[in-house]
C-alpha cells in the first residue's frame, strides 16, 4: 500500500501535473526534470548521404577492377573532381561582412564591423562554370610525327637522348620506344609481382645505333634503365653513299626472316614500323624490308642488325671476288659504271665457268627469294582484249612523250611548230574566283 501511495505522490509532483493559470506556462521544479523526466530526446539522423564518405562516392565512379584495368577498361571512367572548387569559407549566398573570417578585424586605425552587403546575383554561375571547367582539361597538343604508332601509347615515341656518362653526353642522339608493357613473375613470398618492362633504340642518325630493354617496378624507372643501356651498346654501321645499304641481304633471328633490298634515293622507307624506327636512328632514308614468319618487334630489331651487321661494302666485295664492281641505273639508262676496283683484278681466263659473278646473288649468299608469281588479270582472256589494245596501240607512249617534252623543252612541241605558232595544245582557262 505504502508503494502504491508513493507513486501517486510523484505523479502529482511531476511536471505534467501541475496546474496551469491565466494561459501561462508553470514553473518547473529543475530537480525534477533532471531527476525523472529528460525534456530533450536523442536522435540519430543517419541516411545514406551523411554516412558515405566524398571519397567513398567518388571511389564508386571511378574505380576499375584488377581484371579490368588488364583490359584497358580504366580509360574512360570519371575522374574525382573538387566540387567545393570557387567557394571560400565565410562567403555566402547572403554575402556578410564577419571580421576575422572573410575580412581584416582591423583595417588601418578602424575597426571592421559586421554589415550586410547587396546580393551578387552572379556568383552561383561563377562558381558552377568554374567547378565544371575542371572536368574538360586542356589536352596538350602534339605533333603528328611526334605521336606514337597508335593512339597515346607509348611506343614509337621519342623519349630522348641517354643520361650523359662523365663527359660523354650523347649530343645528337635520340630514343625510340618499341615496346611497352607490364609482366608479371611470381614470388614464393610476394606472390604475382608486377613490372614494366620497355624496349628502346637508340642512335645518332648517323650510323651509330643500339637497342636495350629495361625492367622495373616504375614505368620511367624502366624507360630511363632501357634508354642508358642502349645509350652502353652502341654499334657504328656503314652506309652506302648515306642514305641506303650496301647490297641486298636475306637475315633470320629465331623464326622471324628479313629480306632486305636496297632501292634508288628518294623511294623512302617501305618496311616494318620497328624496322623503320631503326632505320631513322641509323641514317636510312631508302630501302624495301619484308619480314616474313614471327612479327615479335625483339626477333624483328634483332635480326635487322645482324643483317646490317653483316654486310659488306662494295671495296670488300671486290676484293673477295678480285673483280671490279659495276653498277647500271635504270634513270641513267642502264649505262655501266664502275663503283669499286680491286687491288688486283683478275682476267677472264682466271674465271671459272660455273663461278657466280652475279653480285646481288653474291651478297645473298647464293640464295634466290622466292617471289610470287604474278598472274594476269581476268579480263585479259576476253574476246574484246586484243581489240582494246589495237584501238590503244597509237597511244602506247603518249603519256611518256608528253612528260619528257614537259621536262626537255617546258612545253609541248611538234616538227610543225616552228612552220605554225598557232598549232599548240589546247589549254583550259583558268577557273574564275567566286564573287563575294
Amino acid at each position: 500500500m505504502s508503494g502504491i501511495l508513493r507513486s501517486i505522490n510523484f505523479l502529482s509532483n511531476s511536471y505534467k501535473f501541475l496546474p496551469l493559470k491565466n494561459a501561462k506556462v508553470a514553473q518547473i521544479d529543475h530537480t525534477i526534470i533532471n531527476k525523472y523526466g529528460p525534456l530533450i530526446e536523442s536522435v540519430r539522423h543517419t541516411s545514406f548521404f551523411n554516412k558515405v564518405s566524398a571519397a567513398q562516392l567518388w571511389k564508386g565512379v571511378s574505380s576499375v577492377s584488377n581484371a579490368g584495368k588488364k583490359r584497358g577498361r580504366g580509360k574512360s571512367v570519371w575522374r574525382p573532381r573538387d566540387l567545393n572548387r570557387g567557394q571560400i569559407i565565410g562567403v555566402g549566398k547572403a554575402n556578410i561582412v564577419w571580421p576575422g573570417l572573410n575580412a581584416p578585424i582591423i583595417q588601418g586605425k578602424e575597426l571592421i564591423q559586421q554589415r550586410q552587403l547587396p546580393p551578387d546575383p552572379e556568383r552561383e554561375a561563377k562558381i558552377y562554370k568554374l567547378r565544371d571547367s575542371v572536368s574538360t582539361g586542356r589536352t596538350i597538343k602534339v605533333n603528328a610525327l611526334d605521336r606514337g604508332w597508335t593512339g597515346k601509347r607509348l611506343p614509337g615515341r621519342s623519349i630522348g637522348p641517354p643520361d650523359p656518362i662523365g663527359e660523354d653526353n650523347f649530343e645528337g642522339f635520340d630514343t625510340i620506344v618499341i615496346e611497352h608493357k607490364q609482366v608479371f613473375i611470381m614470388k614464393g613470398n610476394l606472390g604475382r609481382k608486377r613490372r614494366w618492362s620497355v624496349f628502346v633504340v637508340t642512335g645518332n642518325k648517323n650510323g651509330l645505333a643500339g637497342f636495350a630493354q629495361g625492367k622495373s617496378i616504375d614505368a620511367r624507372a624502366a624507360m630511363r634503365k632501357a634508354k642508358n643501356r642502349a645509350g652502353q651498346h652502341l654499334i657504328h654501321f656503314e652506309l652506302y653513299n648515306g642514305h641506303t645499304i650496301f647490297h641486298d641481304f636475306f637475315a633470320q633471328f629465331s623464326k622471324t626472316k628479313i629480306f632486305a633490298r636496297r632501292v634508288p634515293e628518294g623511294t623512302g622507307l617501305i618496311c616494318h614500323r620497328a624496322i623503320k624506327v631503326c632505320c631513322e636512328l641509323l641514317g636510312i632514308k631508302d630501302i624495301y624490308c619484308k619480314v616474313e614468319g614471327s612479327t615479335c618487334v625483339h626477333h624483328i630489331v634483332k635480326a635487322f642488325f645482324i643483317g646490317i651487321l653483316q654486310q659488306k661494302n662494295l671495296q670488300q666485295l671486290a676484293e673477295e671476288k678480285g673483280l671490279m664492281v659495276v653498277e647500271t641505273r635504270s634513270s641513267e639508262e642502264y649505262l655501266p659504271k664502275v663503283v669499286a676496283r680491286p687491288s688486283v683484278c683478275r682476267t677472264e681466263d682466271q674465271i671459272d665457268h660455273d663461278e657466280i659473278t652475279d653480285f646481288t646473288l653474291y651478297a645473298m649468299g647464293n640464295r634466290v627469294p622466292l617471289k610470287r608469281k604474278k598472274y594476269p588479270p581476268f579480263y585479259t582472256r576476253f574476246p574484246s582484249w586484243p581489240l582494246y589494245l589495237k584501238k590503244q596501240e597509237y597511244l602506247r607512249n603518249k603519256d611518256k612523250v608528253r612528260m619528257n617534252m614537259l621536262v626537255e623543252h617546258g612545253t609541248l612541241k611538234s616538227f610543225l611548230t616552228e612552220k605554225y605558232p598557232e598549232c599548240v595544245p589546247a589549254r583550259l582557262p583558268p577557273r574564275e574566283k567566286d564573287s563575294e
